[in-house]
C-alpha cells in the first residue's frame, strides 16, 4: 500500500483510479468557514457515490472527488463548515485489511482536531458494513462517525447520494450522536456499525440491522434517536492484520478449501456455517487438520438472524467443533467475523480468549 501523503486537492477519474486506487490524503480548504457552524470532515474513499456513467462504456465508474461530492449538496453550508479529506477514489469492493489500518488511523487524526465536530466517510456499499465495523473496533475517538454510500451513481437524476451526505450531517451535528459510535446512514435509517448489513442489490433501503433494530431516524425536522448500541468494543491496530480467510460450507463440502488455507499460512479460518452453525462430516476432519496446525477456527452462520452456538452433537454439529477449539461468531455475520478476528488474534492467542472476544 503506498505511503498516504498531504497533497493540493486531486479529482480522480476513471483513467486514473486503477493506476492510483488509493490517491494522496487531501485536504481541501473550501470557502471561508462560518464562525457560528461546527466543523465536520467528510473522508472521500470512493464508491458508487462518487460515480458517474462513463460516456465511453455507457456504465458507472469513479469520477467524483469529496469536493465534487459536497458541491452537489448546497445544503450543507447551512448545517456546518466542511473539511474534505481525499482518502482514496476506489469501488469498495476494493476495500479491505490493506486500506482498513490507514482509514482509521485517518479518521482519528482528523477527530484528534478540536475544531472539528465529527467526521463523514462516504464509501461504496458493497463492502460498507464491514469498513464500518472495522472503524467502529478500531477508531479511539468519541466523536461521532457516520458512514454513507449510494445506490445510484451520480449520473441517475434521484441518486440518493446527496440526501445520505445532508442526513449524515444532520446527524453528526446532533447532541448525543458520539454514544451510537460509528454508523451507517442511508435512506434516513440509522444503523449501528456492529448490526448494519446490506440485503439489497440496488434499492435505496438496503441496510437494516436484523433482529437488532435501527438506532434511529433522520427525520425531516430532527434526528431521532430510539437507542444505543451496548456491544460496542475497543481493538488496538496490531502492526500487521494477520491473514483470515472466509471459507462457506456447502452441501457436499470436501474441506478441500479450509485444508488449503491451513497449510498455506492463514492464520484464522471463518467457515460460513448452517444453521447454529453446523456442518458436514468432512468438514469437521478438516477443521480438525486446521486445530492440529494450530490456525485458530471461527464458526459463523450464513442465516441472517440468529446466533451461531455450539448445539449439535453430530459429527460437523457444533457441540463436536467446540471440542476441537472451535469459536462461534455469536450473531456477527461471517465476514464481520473476520474483522472481528483480524483485530482480535494478535492479543487473543487461544481460542478461550478469542471466544471472550466475540462473547462480549
Amino acid at each position: 500500500m503506498s505511503k498516504f501523503t498531504e497533497s493540493h486537492c486531486l479529482r480522480s477519474g476513471f483513467a486514473s483510479f486503477i493506476t492510483a486506487a488509493v490517491m494522496s490524503v487531501t485536504v481541501c480548504s473550501g470557502e471561508a468557514v462560518a464562525a457560528d457552524l461546527p466543523t465536520i470532515a467528510i473522508i472521500a474513499t470512493g464508491g458508487t457515490i462518487a460515480m458517474k456513467i462513463d460516456p465511453a462504456t455507457n456504465a458507472p465508474v469513479p469520477a467524483l472527488s469529496g469536493e465534487d461530492l459536497i458541491a452537489a449538496v448546497p445544503k450543507l453550508k447551512e448545517i456546518a463548515n466542511v473539511k474534505v479529506i481525499e482518502f482514496s477514489n476506489v469501488p469498495s469492493d476494493y476495500m479491505g485489511p490493506d486500506l482498513w489500518p490507514g482509514l482509521a488511523r485517518k479518521v482519528d487524526e482528523v477527530l484528534a482536531d478540536p475544531a472539528i465536530a465529527g467526521a463523514i466517510i462516504s464509501h461504496g456499499t458493497d463492502t460498507l458494513d464491514q469498513t464500518a465495523y472495522f472503524l467502529d473496533l478500531a477508531v479511539r475517538s468519541d466523536k461521532p462517525v457516520v458512514a454513507v454510500g449510494a445506490q445510484r451513481n451520480a449520473s441517475d437524476w434521484d441518486t440518493d447520494g446527496p440526501r445520505n451526505l445532508l442526513n449524515a450531517a444532520r446527524q453528526v451535528t446532533t447532541q448525543g450522536a458520539g454514544a451510537l459510535g460509528v454508523t451507517i446512514t442511508m435512506n434516513n435509517y440509522i444503523n449501528a456499525a456492529r448490526d448494519a448489513r446490506k440485503t439489497h442489490t440496488s434499492n435505496v433501503q438496503t441496510f437494516n440491522s436484523g433482529d437488532m433494530g435501527y438506532l434511529g431516524y433522520v427525520d425531516e425536522d430532527r434526528v431521532v434517536f430510539s437507542r444505543a448500541p451496548l456491544r460496542r468494543q475497543h481493538l488496538d491496530l496490531p502492526e500487521q492484520l494477520p491473514r483470515v480467510d472466509l471459507i462457506a460450507m456447502q452441501a457436499g463440502s470436501d474441506g478441500r478449501y479450509v485444508r488449503h488455507a491451513a497449510d498455506t499460512g492463514s492464520k484464522a479460518i471463518v467457515i460460513e456455517a448452517y444453521g447454529w452453525g453446523n456442518l458436514n462430516d468432512a468438514m469437521y476432519d478438516a477443521i480438525a487438520f486446521a486445530r492440529e496446525k494450530g490456525v485458530m477456527v471461527v464458526i459463523a452462520t450464513k442465516v441472517y438472524n440468529g446466533r451461531a452456538l455450539p448445539v449439535y452433537g453430530f459429527k460437523g454439529g457444533g457441540a463436536t467443533t467446540k471440542k476441537l477449539g472451535a469459536v462461534f461468531a455469536d450473531d456477527l455475520t461471517p465476514d464481520k467475523a473476520r474483522v472481528l478476528t483480524m483485530l482480535a488474534l494478535p492479543k487473543a492467542s487461544t481460542p478461550e480468549a478469542l471466544q471472550a472476544v466475540f462473547d462480549k
